[in-house]
């Protein structure tokens, strides 16, 4: 079974990773020794290298990470990359989706993806990258009480117009945007 370090320090994101992968591959924390990477490239695909790059170093292991987007239509695109930090470097999961939400007031078009990146790096320097989306809308307002980050006021375009935060784990997982990075993956390990 492959073994990969888990670049992520955010326990929520872990958590997700590890319920998508399952028993396809064996994960390990990053070790505390490994400092927290800046995020400071332009794009999720840069993002995630950063961060996999960097442990697989650290470890001389193969190391996974992803990064995620919110990409508003209304907002041109944004927050994007920007997501964790859309209300500042510091701010919480409720900071982001409140300036969201008031930047969205009166907004007729709530369209919106969400998009991740997820990659591998190998000790060797090659990558093995994959991607994932969902499209949805922005809700009104916060509802439900599962997930994190933007779940309480995204609404897949798939689903029966719940919010992620209204939904199971094991629904979210079976059409968010990172489960279908990680398959992705999956499918790319598998085919060699």
């Amino acid at each position: 079974m492959l073994t990969l370090v888990c670049a992520s320090a955010n326990p929520d994101k872990v958590l997700e990773i590890e319920a998508i992968l399952g028993d396809a591959v064996r994960l390990e924390p990053r070790p505390a020794a490994v400092p927290d990477v800046i995020e400071d490239a332009d794009t999720l695909e840069g993002n995630a290298r950063l961060k996999a790059t960097a442990v697989a170093r650290a470890t001389g292991r193969p190391a996974i990470a992803d990064d995620t987007g919110l990409e508003v239509v209304a907002l041109d695109g944004a927050p994007g990359v920007f997501a964790a930090r859309f209300a500042g470097e510091d701010a919480t999961y409720a900071d982001n989706r409140a300036k969201l939400l008031d930047a969205l007031d009166g907004t007729a078009d709530r369209r919106a993806r969400f998009r991740t990146v997820v990659m591998i790096a190998w000790p060797d320097g090659t990558e093995t990258v994959a991607e994932g989306a969902c499209d949805g809308v922005i809700a009104e307002g916060e509802r439900g009480d599962r997930g994190f980050g933007y779940d309480p006021v995204f609404v897949p375009l798939e689903g029966d117009g719940r919010t992620f935060a209204e939904i199971s784990d094991e629904e979210k997982n079976a059409l968010s945007h990172r489960a279908r990075a990680l398959r992705n993956l999956l499918s790319r390990l598998a085919a060699g």
